[in-house]
This record gives structure tokens, C-alpha cells and sequence, in this order.
């Protein structure tokens, strides 16, 4: 089983930058893609970004350009660099892992964009 913890939210204001971290550990042979994901209130939860173990990535269009995501598969760590953040950026974003059928997801981690 995967255990994912999800560190670096906050409230920044508009135009602020956030970096959100993301350790696996437990079983984390054969990890796969991992990502992140968000949840605004009375919305779905959204795909952000996600990466592959080879370093593909895939990006949700609200955040092209804005957001970036990395890994560094030595720590088991997935990192998302938030630049210009929005109002609409608010929500708890998730993190995920795949490895092979199998999805994990962190507690989730609240991202405030106010001023």
C-alpha cells in the first residue's frame, strides 16, 4: 500500500507563487504516474497535473503555463510550482499515485488564493 502526505498549501494572494510537495513512501516499487488533483467546493475533483516515471507530463488547461510539475523519483517526491495563482486556484489539491491498478490518494492540502 502507498502513503502519500501532501505538504505547502497556504493562503497567497493574487499573482503569488505556492510549491506543494508530495512523499510516497510504504510500498512505492512500481509507482507509476502520480499527480495532482483539486477540489473547489461544489465542484468535481479536477485533474491539475501529472507526471510519468519517465518525465511526461499532462497539465489541466486552466493551469498551462502557469503551473509546473516535477519528481524526483529518488525521494519519491512529487512537487507542483505554483506561479500566478487565481481565485479560481482555490481548493484542496490532491495527491495521487498509480501503481499498477491500484490508486492512492493523500489527505489533501487547502490552497487559499485571497487578498
Amino acid at each position: 500500500q502507498v502513503q502519500l502526505v501532501e505538504s505547502g498549501g497556504g493562503l497567497v494572494q493574487p499573482g503569488g507563487s505556492l510549491r506543494l510537495s508530495c512523499a510516497a513512501s510504504g510500498t512505492i516499487f512500481g509507482i507509476a504516474t502520480m499527480g495532482w488533483y483539486r477540489q473547489a467546493p461544489g465542484k468535481e475533483r479536477e485533474m491539475v497535473a501529472v507526471i510519468t516515471g519517465g518525465g511526461s507530463t499532462d497539465y489541466g488547461d486552466s493551469v498551462k503555463g502557469r503551473f509546473t510539475i516535477s519528481r524526483d523519483n529518488v525521494k519519491n517526491t512529487v512537487y507542483l510550482q505554483m506561479n500566478s495563482l487565481k481565485a479560481e486556484d482555490t481548493a484542496v489539491y490532491y495527491c495521487n499515485a498509480l501503481r499498477y491498478d491500484q490508486s492512492s490518494w493523500g489527505q489533501g492540502t487547502q490552497v487559499t488564493v485571497s487578498s
